[in-house]
């Protein structure tokens, strides 16, 4: 059975790398300072937050003579605790970036845009899509959104103003398995208190690779205080140095396993009996099912030994409620495999029978302050939008992240018409980008909103440039918490590109070309200061700090009515039931196996890069170039019998599509899978860094949807490694 003690020597070699490359990460800005050291006098220092990942760690960003000069961590903010990453620093560079877009273009034929004025675009924009919507009704019109603030507040609202329920996150292609898995069984995405937990068990989930400051600080102080933890995942990630096992498990198989560890709970019982009782329902028909998924079973369905899985649980059991499986984000079960909502039901399900919900160590729903509105008599708000949505064959997915990998096939389909998509690029960051591309293509209207040109605004019809996150103010973000924080991203140096235009501004004007001006007839600045009152807190304050923590601490201990249609954990889900599907939790094979030939094509994310945008910013890019690390990973047992030795180029070949790269061989990686790093494969040729570094898995990845959470299970691919040459 593959299950692995890691010694402290093996932390050391799984670190070494990370850790190498944090620092250099930083060390642009270090030598900086370092040089320059005599000029640090008459710095002027301004609190934002950042823009590298959908953390928004809060940033303190010091100014010299009206440059970024350096950025340092916000200590009070809950997800950077005082500190920033590589990403985070790296970032700070992007206004001066050479390939930042400085105009309005249009396209004018393909491949080839003229810049045009700004009025010239809203006027006709406006005009394009007021007439798309006179003639196939407002559902043909979609909004695709990055998880950025001012896109949520003004995305929905522009929607509403004109009859259109379309609104789409990134999360389709990130954690809509798991958001739809936990949301109608525990009512929601809690946070762990991974600090005060006793045993925690990580599913695909990579403190060490996706990057939170807080995260990170949490796990440390966990272990300080001698808490047990399992990395569960095909690949040995970058956890490792603070990890006391590894489950190298069949890649696909994570929900089996979480069964059979449920089995071991309930037919042992050592569930929290009170806790099932007072606050669940159905878990009799629950019961009768996780009988037959035994740790026998699951042995030999995932090679994870039976005696592994027993003592595990019983491990768990023994510190409830400060023990958990961590509620992750992609992870194994975020947008991965066709069985990911449910491992994201079975999850919340055994944290459940833990009794962990709203326990110091367990799992907490934080709180979220109640914000103000704009006084409606001088700012109305539009009526919200009634139609229905173009994703409405997945009901069970929440409406506020939607399923934005069926945008192109709605277009094909003549449904979808027009799409105004704001700093996200589809194209790159969803499976199959030529049919995302054909798709795209095929709608009347396609406006983009970025700083660069990425290979979604590559085929857009018109491309708007905006400011950076250091050169615009946006609307507030809210941090929801033991106890909640407001923070504020504001200017913090003037716009290096005059002709630059946020977001805000673009809404606003196109609304008035369409006669829709009256629902933006505000500020941010105005906004934000209503949607501040109520908390006693004035915008002058809030920009002098940043980030202000709201004294409304969570009540540990007592658990609160849950987001779901019965107000408590969910064994028996009614809704799944509804929408044709098992309402118990039960096991479902992968979509895909490999055969002894082949692998299992499977990602993940590196400390240093955040989806595609980062890859074009050099000091990350040569991270990656200088320790190699696009490489694809490969089982050595299967390099050595297939004859290839580390640093070999080979052939990644799958139905779709051919890839050359090379390999690194290792013993850290499950024999049935390789592993290719996420975030490459750019092939923008406006993208002057980023361009024709590594390989992207989704050029090999099917246009497919799993049928619950409309994913595009993107580990469900399979392909054959030949070697270059032979």
């Amino acid at each position: 059975m593959l299950t692995k003690r890691l010694s402290r020597r093996t932390f050391l070699k799984a670190s070494a790398a990370t850790t190498a490359l944090l620092s250099v990460g930083t060390f642009e800005f270090k030598s900086w300072q370092k040089i320059h050291a005599d000029e640090k006098t008459n710095l002027t220092t301004i609190p934002t937050f950042c823009n590298a990942c959908s953390s928004k760690c809060g940033l303190l960003v010091h100014v010299k003579n009206g440059r970024v000069w350096k950025v340092s961590g916000q200590p009070d903010h809950p997800f950077g605790k005082g500190k920033v990453c590589a990403r985070g620093h790296a970032l700070a560079s992007i206004p001066y970036s050479s390939d930042r877009l400085t105009q309005p273009m249009k396209k004018i034929a393909e491949g080839k845009f003229e810049p045009i004025t700004w009025e010239q675009a809203y006027k006709e924009i406006g005009t394009k899509l007021k007439q798309i919507i006179e003639k196939n009704g407002p559902g043909s019109f979609v909004f695709i959104n990055d998880p950025r603030p001012t896109g949520k507040f003004y995305g929905p609202r522009f929607l509403n103003a004109v009859g259109s329920s379309n609104y789409f996150g990134h999360e389709t292609v990130c954690s809509n398995a798991r958001d739809t898995g936990f949301n109608h069984t525990i009512g929601g995405i809690p946070g762990g208190d991974v600090a005060n937990s006793k045993y925690i068990v990580f599913i695909g989930r990579s403190y060490g690779d996706g990057v939170r400051p807080a995260s990170v600080q949490a796990l440390i102080k966990a272990k300080e205080n001698g808490a047990h933890v399992v990395i569960v995942d095909p690949r040995l990630n970058n956890t490792a140095p603070l990890a006391d096992e590894w489950l190298p498990i069949r890649p696909g198989t994570d929900l089996a396993l979480v069964l059979a560890m449920s089995n071991v709970l309930v037919t042992e019982e050592l569930y929290d009996k009170e806790f099932i009782s007072n606050y669940s329902v159905g878990f009799e028909e629950y019961k009768k099912t996780i009988m037959e998924y035994t740790p026998e079973w699951a042995e030999k369905i995932t090679g994870i030994s039976k005696e592994t899985i027993i003592r595990i649980a019983r491990d768990m059991a023994k510190v409830k409620p400060k023990a958990m499986i961590e509620q992750s984000w992609r992870g194994a079960f975020g947008s991965t495999y066709a069985n990911s909502v449910d491992t994201g039901r079975a999850v919340a399900l055994f944290n459940a029978l833990l009794g962990n919900i709203q326990q110091k160590g367990g799992y907490i729903f934080g709180k979220s302050p109640k914000l103000g509105k704009l006084d409606e008599s001088i700012h109305p708000t539009p009526p919200e939008a009634t139609i229905p949505r173009v994703d409405a064959e997945y009901p069970l997915v929440s409406h506020h992240t939607g399923v934005a990998a069926i945008i192109p096939q709605k277009a094909k389909e003549g449904i979808v018409k027009a799409a105004l998509i704001i700093q996200t690029n589809p194209v790159r960051n969803y499976a199959n980008p030529k049919y995302m591309i054909e798709g795209l293509k095929s709608l009347e209207l396609m406006v983009v909103i970025d700083i660069q040109m990425s290979e979604t605004a590559s085929i857009a019809d018109y491309v708007l440039p905006e400011p950076t996150y250091l050169e615009r103010d946006d609307v507030i973000e809210v941090t929801p918490g033991v106890k909640p924080a407001i923070s504020i991203r504001q200017k913090v140096i003037e716009k290096v590109h005059a002709n630059t235009v946020p977001a805000d501004r673009i809404f606003t004007e196109i609304a008035k070309e369409m006669g829709l001006g009256d629902y933006f007839n505000f500020s941010v600045d105005q906004l934000n200061q209503a949607m501040i009152a109520p908390l006693g807190i004035t915008l002058s304050e809030l920009k002098k700090k940043g980030t202000i923590i709201i004294d409304d601490p969570v009540e540990l201990g007592v658990v609160p009515k849950l987001k779901t249609a019965s107000g408590k954990v969910e064994f028996y889900n009614e809704s799944f039931k509804k929408a044709g599907f098992s309402p118990v939790v039960q096991w479902m094979e992968p979509l895909v196996k490999p055969d002894s030939s082949s692998f299992r094509l499977i990602t993940g994310k590196q400390s240093y890069h955040s989806h595609t945008f980062t890859a074009n910013i050099p000091y990350l890019i040569q991270i990656t170039k200088d320790y190699n690390s696009e490489r694809l990973w490969i089982n050595r047992t299967r390099a050595n019998q297939m004859g290839l030795k580390d640093g070999d180029l080979v052939e990644v070949v799958s139905e779709l599509t051919k890839s050359k790269i090379r390999i690194y061989v290792t013993d850290r990686i499950h024999p049935e899978c390789v592993f290719v790093p996420s975030g490459y494969g750019n092939f923008s040729k406006n993208l002057t860094y980023a361009n024709g570094v590594g390989f992207s898995y989704l050029d090999h990845l099917p246009f497919h949807m799993d049928p619950i959470g409309g994913t595009p299970m993107i580990h469900e691919c399979i392909v054959k490694i030949r070697k270059v040459g032979v």
